[in-house]
């Protein structure tokens, strides 16, 4: 009975392309490294991009029909790693097919398509890009909140800065900057920064917000062309939690490489904590470290090897906690669920910055 309930599990991964695809450089990576999980097949846009993909990635198949895969009964995790805007189709398609869906967050363009997709999910296992607040040291400041080691959460301060979003980008990466794609600092900085502040300190309840465009002329790099601005490239946000603490967070556009960090500071009644990184790409990309004024039990190492590259560790935690909710029956993972609370979280924010007035969130079912 024990070796049934260890079965292969089987992922098929839209868009794992070879040349600049950010499932190449955590989905592939942490799926080939988990023991359990097998990469099943590979889909991009085309032949030849499909064809290579699953060449160099070692995946059994490979398909230019992203929904052809989908189809496949040798597939049981469909992952969605392609721009926001083709996410809702191709996840309702995979929830369709009785599939398990792995999606990046944000998971729709908008509340009405986070809330569509959840509808769809009935019992169905699904995991959302909200990698970072799986992260080891992350789980063990949560506990060290929790178990009130630091006493009462008082307040908070954070900074959240990304090279991405800034004055220069590629053409690839001209949809983040347009109002109607739902990508944009807000809605993937944001969101993963506000997901992490939750995992710690508890559910944000309110928030008053400032957004700026300091940028309104962002140049596309390899051609030179100038294109309009329409979302914001600076985000300020004062909130509470639920807990009572209130936090303080600036989530910062077009940071140098070398001058990236995020930090979280949380004082307690009884000590403070602190989690730190510097990868370039934000805070749900890298790993993170813990440092607190009280003693702690170090973080659990990552399920994925030591040797393995940085951007694959919090994304390789969905897939271990994925597997084994597959395994268990059990739906531990970040879902569809805590997707929509992340959208609405959002929502409130742009509500805020827009009109000049404190917004409640909404409490999410679970």
């Amino acid at each position: 009975m024990e070796a049934a309930t260890q079965r292969e599990i089987r992922v098929g991964v839209i868009g794992a392309d070879t040349k600049t695809s950010w499932a190449k450089v955590s989905h592939v990576p942490a799926i080939n490294d988990l023991q359990g999980l097998r990469l099943a097949a590979v889909a991009t846009r085309n032949e030849q991009s499909a064809r290579e993909a699953a060449k160099a990635f070692g995946a059994d198949r490979w398909y230019s029909d992203p929904f052809a895969m989908i189809r496949d009964d040798r597939i049981d995790i469909v992952t969605v790693a392609v721009a926001v805007p083709a996410h809702r189709e191709l996840v309702l398609a995979a929830l369709e097919a009785g599939k398990a869906v792995y999606c990046e967050a944000p998971l729709g363009r908008s509340v009405a398509e986070a809330e569509e997709m959840v509808n769809a999910t009935h019992s169905l296992h699904t995991a959302i890009g909200l990698q970072g607040r799986l992260n080891p040291a992350v789980r063990r400041a949560a506990e060290l909140v929790s178990s009130g080691k630091i006493g009462r959460p008082l307040n908070a301060r954070i900074v959240s800065q990304t090279l991405a979003f800034g004055p220069e980008m590629p053409v690839a990466q001209e949809y983040y900057i347009k109002r109607s794609s739902g990508a944009n600092l807000l809605t993937i900085a944001g969101g993963h920064t506000l997901d992490l502040v939750e995992a710690v300190l508890g559910r944000i309840i309110e928030v008053d917000a400032r957004a700026e465009i300091r940028w309104p002329i962002v140049r596309l790099i390899e051609t030179g062309v100038e294109s309009v601005r329409e979302t914001a490239d600076y985000v300020g946000i004062l909130g509470k939690t639920a807990s009572g603490a209130a936090f303080t967070a600036e989530i910062e556009a077009g940071m140098p490489p070398d001058n990236v960090r995020f930090s979280v500071e949380v004082r307690g009644s009884d000590g403070w904590l602190s989690l730190t990184s510097s990868h370039p790409g934000g805070v749900q990309i890298g790993d993170l470290k813990l440092r607190s004024t009280v003693a702690f039990a170090e973080p659990e190492a990552p399920a994925v090897s030591d040797n393995m590259m940085e951007t694959a560790i919090n994304v390789g935690e969905v897939y271990a906690q994925l597997a084994r909710d597959l395994n268990e029956g059990t739906y531990r993972t970040p879902g569809f669920r805590e997707a929509l609370h992340n959208s609405r979280l959002v929502e409130a924010v742009r509500r805020s910055a827009e009109q000049g007035v404190r917004q409640e969130v909404i409490k999410t079912d679970s």
